[in-house]
């Protein structure tokens, strides 16, 4: 058992770190593009990778998440078959839909109101799709295999070569924001050629059509939850460029992309929550434990959030080499959009923190509903605020949209596993943050706080709480053991 612990441990550390150097690294794609692109070309780029975003859950329809289910169930002499009915199913259907929008790709640009220089970029979009969905099962079959290192080595080989690209083909060659289609087009291309002599390996050509049943009825179901889930992300996206313009739309994201700061937090924290909590499910104080959790990350979150919210000025005026600033001189009138952004993760945190009773209580079904609902909360504010307050109300729908979802677990969860969470202490951490941040931005900041005294006020946040006993120093080390232990 504690092997397999370790195993366990040590596979999500690897993934986990994979992908949180992985979109850090692309993060720090959005200062170089901010101060190259112009407003409209950055948010046309944002439009088509928003348009790609929701055609990639289409394409695959559950079926990696099917082929994950099915395999790890299959008998050893089946997962030869297990793998190769839905790889070639998903490659079939995915050049199917290739050939389609290639036949109709100038319906398909005039479709999405592109402008006529960039209605090329929807052919870099589709052979984007094709071949990242191709490489979809082949990832999944690492995973099942536990080859974690060699899972987290080609996603880093492709965001290396997708890098590597971006700077020599925009710098040297030029070539504007189709530098980035075609960047991410090689990158894909790559990692599929690296993929071929695992696929190889497993492949055989047929088709098992009762699994493949199976897998498509099982599959199928997972496409309007994993559209409403990037709907919650991703539909301002479209909704800001119908009500407003390109150039707006570039000001929203390249902001809304400083939220990866209080993303980077929450990711980590989640990879450690999920098998945290599956592993202590059974433990007699378990529920104790996971309140506590819950109050220490609002507290840590919230420090964050604070920290964050009064040194944001700052940060998009970092200076870098060559007299440029962290985001490019366009950009930086819509920072007042970040903590807006940053307080929105704090709320996606305790989202995955309230998943725990759903999981231990195999009542998923649920995720769905509640991530429906938040998406149907998300595009109603932004249709309703957009055209009052422009990108903060963008900024306000994602807010709203990961507050209902917070709270529409929180409810759903409790019915079946209820947990006394401790929401007088997180009420006075809420109140603490939120009062020091009114006293920031209306006392402090109107008179030029110097940066030496902004650190004073997240400090001050964290010694009031410590004073005031909200929070004990034996409290956090319990926690920390506990994690430390699993």
């Amino acid at each position: 058992m504690l092997d397999k612990l370790k195993q366990l441990s040590k596979e999500t550390a690897i993934y986990g770190a994979s992908t949180i150097v992985g979109r850090f690294l692309n993060f720090l794609l959005v200062p170089f593009y901010t101060n190259v692109f112009s407003r409209e070309e950055f948010g046309i780029y944002t439009f088509v990778y928003a348009i790609l975003a929701f055609l990639n859950i289409v394409y695959i329809y559950g079926m990696d998440a099917a082929f994950m289910k099915y395999s790890a169930d299959a008998e050893r002499e089946g997962k030869r078959a297990a793998f190769s009915t839905p790889f070639i199913f998903v490659t079939g259907t995915s050049s199917i839909f290739t050939v389609v929008m290639l036949l109709g790709v100038s319906q398909i640009s005039d479709l999405m109101a592109l402008p006529a220089e960039y209605s090329h970029l929807t052919l870099y979009m589709i052979f984007i799709l094709l071949f990242d969905t191709i490489a979809l099962i082949p990832f999944a079959d690492l995973r099942l295999e536990r080859k974690a290192k060699k899972f987290a080595a080609f996603k880093l080989i492709n965001i290396f070569v997708n890098l590597t690209l971006n700077l020599i083909l925009i710098l040297y060659y030029k070539m504007g924001i189709e530098a980035i289609f075609i960047s991410n087009l090689v990158a894909s291309a790559a990692v599929l050629l690296l993929l071929i002599p695992d696929i190889v390996k497993k492949l055989v050509i047929s088709v098992d059509r009762t699994l493949l049943k199976k897998m498509f009825r099982f599959g199928i179901f997972f496409l309007p939850a994993s559209i409403t889930a990037m709907m919650v992300q991703m539909i301002d996206v479209p909704i800001v460029t119908a009500l407003t313009d390109y150039a707006t739309v570039g000001l929203y994201r390249a902001n809304y992309k400083l939220g990866i700061f209080m993303m980077l937090v929450v990711q980590m924290f989640n990879y450690a929550w999920q098998p945290f909590f599956l592993t202590n499910a059974k433990e007699k104080n378990a529920k104790e434990i996971f309140s506590k959790v819950l109050t220490l990350f609002v507290l840590f979150a919230g420090f964050i959030w604070l920290f964050l919210t009064v040194i944001i000025d700052d940060i998009v005026h970092i200076h870098l080499p060559g007299g440029r600033t962290l985001i490019g001189a366009d950009f930086v009138d819509g920072f007042y959009i970040v903590p807006v952004i940053l307080l929105a993760y704090v709320f996606h945190g305790m989202y995955y923190n309230f998943t725990a009773g759903l999981y231990i209580k195999e009542k998923t079904s649920y995720f769905p509903w509640v991530t429906g609902v938040g998406a149907i909360v998300n595009v109603a504010v932004n249709y309703a605020l957009i055209p009052l307050y422009g990108i903060m109300g963008a900024a306000i729908a994602t807010l709203a949209s990961y507050v209902v979802m917070a709270a529409g677990l929180y409810f759903s969860s409790s019915k079946f596993y209820k947990i006394n969470y401790e929401w007088g202490k997180i009420s006075i951490i809420m109140f603490l943050i939120s009062g020091s941040t009114v006293v920031y931005y209306f006392a402090l900041e109107q008179n030029g706080l110097p940066l030496l005294y902004k650190f004073i006020l997240p400090a001050f946040f964290i010694a009031i709480l410590f004073i005031t006993r909200v929070i004990r120093v034996s409290e956090i080390k319990t926690v920390l053991k506990s994690f430390k232990k699993k």
